[in-house]
């Protein structure tokens, strides 16, 4: 039975650091129609950035900030001289995002080298501490703490206030929403530096469980990719619920058929592909 308690905390924490990674994704693919390609990097440059912070002596906090801020400072450059020069050229912005990969993933090798680097979690949420007779890291509660909060902020944010209105409209049609006024192009600089962010701030979070180390990024985009077509573009609610299940497929596909974690991982994608293309919270295109 603890066995079984563990893997499920495991598995929501680590959907938790999937839902900061997906849903930036999501809500730029749903407002720009562009799968970046680059988020896993931003990702990547939020752990090292984070990592670099902490060795300078830092508070953990601290890093945090470092971390999403450089990765949201990197992906509102991006947006805003580059993608913006390719609107009419969606293919040409999805290369563009790969070369970015390559290009963030080699700046940080020469940065900081080829070898992993570890990541301390906060020195108040070390160790373990006993619930319900199991003893569990806080550490991953913390994961999960922070993953609830951003949740909610997000929900308030787009479904209660006037930008996050516009950005609903900007969503479900964007030729209509500059038609009446709305400042798409400047939601779409925003949205994107949030998903960089959010991205960034993952990175830095999920630094005490995965490491930063190069590769760091190809391990992790795939992961976000079936969280947001699992949950459906553009879909706050399917983020949240596609990151914990897939939270839950990695890490107990790991743990109990690690031959085949790829297999049971990749499969949820393929019966919602075919069974409901749009995801699960997703609509379909009219």
């Amino acid at each position: 039975m603890t066995f079984w308690l563990l893997q499920a905390l495991n598995s929501i924490a680590f959907g938790g650091v999937l839902f900061l990674l997906s849903v930036g994704l999501s809500l730029i693919f749903g407002l720009m129609r562009i799968p970046n390609l680059s988020h896993g990097a931003l990702f990547m440059l939020g752990a090292y950035v984070g990592y670099a912070t902490l060795s300078a002596g830092m508070p953990f906090w601290v890093a945090a900030i470092a971390g999403a801020v450089a990765s949201g400072a990197v992906g509102a450059a991006m947006e805003f001289f580059l993608l913006r020069r390719l609107a009419s050229n969606e293919k040409a912005q999805v290369l563009l995002t790969i070369g970015m990969t390559f290009i963030i993933s080699d700046s940080i090798i020469g940065i900081w080298g080829g070898d992993p680097r570890s990541i301390d979690a906060p020195e108040f949420l070390r160790g373990a501490v006993d619930i319900a007779a199991i003893t569990v890291p806080p550490y991953r509660l913390a994961l999960v703490a922070v993953a609830c909060v951003v949740a909610v902020s997000l929900w308030v944010a787009i479904d209660r206030t006037r930008i996050g209105a516009m950005l609903r409209a900007g969503v479900d049609d964007r030729n209509m929403a500059r038609a009446v006024g709305i400042p798409v192009y400047r939601l779409f600089t925003l949205v994107f530096t949030l998903g960089a962010a959010l991205a960034g701030l993952g990175g830095v979070l999920a630094g005490p469980v995965l490491s930063a180390y190069p590769g760091l990024d190809l391990d992790m985009l795939p992961l976000a990719l079936i969280v947001v077509i699992l949950g459906g573009v553009g879909s706050l609610a399917g983020a949240l619920l596609g990151s914990v299940v897939i939270g839950f497929i990695y890490t107990l596909g790991q743990a109990l058929l690690p031959d085949l974690a790829y297999v049971i991982l990749f499969l949820p994608m393929v019966i919602v592909l075919a069974v409901r293309p749009q995801g699960l919270f997703g609509r379909a295109a009219v």
